[in-house]
Order: structure tokens, then sequence, then C-alpha cells
């Protein structure tokens, strides 16, 4: 386990300098940003944000789905936040793959039937911000008064580009 001892050893070393901020559990700038789980993307340094500014939700495509709303009506009506990013990003793993496909690499490695999942792939980068956008506007159970907008990551270039916004 060689990544736990690194990761452990990396966590002594942090909470020896550690301070308790005194920050609340709600974020600052009132903002949930949801993004894949690609290891490339650093929000912290991208978005300019600090710890306590914002909820940071990551799933594979940083797709919105049923999990991620959850996260999001909670920090909504628990927390404040009243902003909620998209963001997707070039040179996804998902583009351009088909759920047959990814279903047939997990039954291949795994001999587990995933044929009831899916994986959320898409074709096209910004409609696949544009739905997931419309698809948090239609919730019904996040505020009213919420901003919702998407943008595309350039891994290359490290830009946001804006896709969808509401003021």
């Amino acid at each position: 386990m060689p990544s736990f001892r690194t990761i452990r050893d990396a966590n002594r070393r942090y909470a020896e300098h550690f301070h308790d901020s005194g920050l609340d559990a709600r974020p600052t700038r009132h903002l949930v940003i949801l993004t894949c789980m690609d290891a490339r993307i650093d929000l912290f340094r991208a978005a300019g944000l600090e710890i306590g500014d914002a909820h940071l939700l990551r799933n594979a495509g940083g797709r919105v789905t049923d999990d991620a709303i959850r996260s999001m009506v909670l920090s909504a009506h628990l927390l404040g936040t009243r902003e909620f990013v998209v963001i997707h990003h070039t040179g996804c793993g998902l583009a351009g793959r088909t759920n047959d496909e990814l279903r047939a690499l997990v039954a291949a490695r795994t001999g587990a039937d995933a044929s009831d999942m899916d994986f959320l792939p898409f074709d096209d980068l910004e409609a696949s911000v544009r739905a997931d956008v419309a698809r948090l506007r239609s919730c019904r159970l996040l505020p009213a008064d919420a901003s919702i907008w998407g943008a595309v990551f350039d891994v290359h270039t490290g830009l946001l580009g804006g896709i969808d916004r509401s003021e």
C-alpha cells in the first residue's frame, strides 16, 4: 500500500502546521462547483478559490447525477449556497464513448454485468454542459433565486470558457 503510506506521511507533515481556521461549514462565496474527477483539474488555482470558499463536487464527467443534486440541495438549504456551476473539460475520458462500450469494458475486466449502469458518456462537450445546466435549472428543489451556469475547462491552456450563464 505505497499510496496509503505516502498520503499518511504527507498528512502528518500537513498536521504539524495545521491551525484551525475557525471557518464555518458554509462556503464563504455561497458557491458549489461540480466538475470531473480528472486529476488535471485543480479547482483551487483555476477558479481562484481558498479553503472555505466553495463546495467542490466531483464525479466522472462532472455530470449532474441524482447524487450531485442531493449534495447541491443540502448545500443550498443547510448551508446557504446560491450559485451552482457545472464544469466539464476537454479531453474527458467519457467523450466519444458509448454506454455499450463502457459496459463491455467493465464486463471484460470483472465478469460482472453492468448493463443497468448509465455511465453518462457524451459526444458533444458543450451540449453535455448545457444539458446538465438545464437539469439543474429544472430542479424544483434548488432555490428559486439560484444562479446556475456552466463552463468548459481546457486542460491544455487552463482557461475556462463560459457555455451557459444566468444572472
